[in-house]
């Protein structure tokens, strides 16, 4: 995982690989920091997550209840998978990427 620069009030967290009970206390950490510093939008970048399970969702859902979260994909069939099960899709904000219309800034708006 990996936190990138604010950049106008927004925060990206970039997951990559398996986001699960075992990692899901580093996004949890970072999320939470995101909070504590008053951050507007924070994006969490999932995709380069190739498996996610229910820690994740807890972790993701935990954050969206508290500040405002973009997901950026292109989200992997997995992802998209557990999201559809879980009937929590139209839960979250999703955006296509986490990049901006002019190419640089993170994504905030959802699809």
């Amino acid at each position: 995982m990996e936190v990138l620069p604010d950049r106008d009030g927004t925060r990206v967290i970039v997951c990559a690989g398996e986001f699960d009970f075992d990692s899901e206390g580093l996004a949890r950490a970072a999320l939470d920091t995101a909070h504590r510093d008053g951050i507007a939008t924070t994006v969490v970048d999932l995709s380069g997550v190739s498996f996610a399970d229910s820690s994740m969702l807890n972790t993701l859902i935990t954050a969206h209840n508290r500040q405002h979260v973009v997901l950026a994909g292109p989200l992997g069939e997995q992802v998209l998978r557990l999201l559809e099960i879980s009937g929590t899709g139209a839960f979250f904000n999703i955006a296509a990427d986490a990049t901006g219309p002019d190419g640089t800034r993170p994504a905030v708006e959802p699809r």
